[in-house]
């Protein structure tokens, strides 16, 4: 994952299972990274989503253009 530049931060309270804070302070995991990696990889994928769905008919007709006509390059591909 990208390194983010560093950014304001904001304490939040935050309330997880006892025994897996437990076992994540035991192993040194570092939550607020983890969160942070975390919370940008699911807003990436629901960004990613959101995109996918609102150009979802544009890339339909785009597929059927070439079903149709097929690419632009065809005639100067060479495999």
């Amino acid at each position: 994952m990208q390194e983010r530049p560093n950014r304001r931060k904001r304490a939040v309270n935050l309330s997880i299972d006892a025994d897996l804070l437990a076992e994540a302070r035991e192993a040194g995991t570092n939550l607020s990274a983890l969160l942070e990696e975390a919370l940008a990889r699911d807003l990436q994928e629901r960004r990613s989503e959101k995109w996918r769905q609102e150009n979802r008919k544009a890339i339909q007709s785009h597929n059927r253009f070439i079903r149709k006509h097929g690419l632009l390059s065809d005639d100067w591909r060479k495999f």
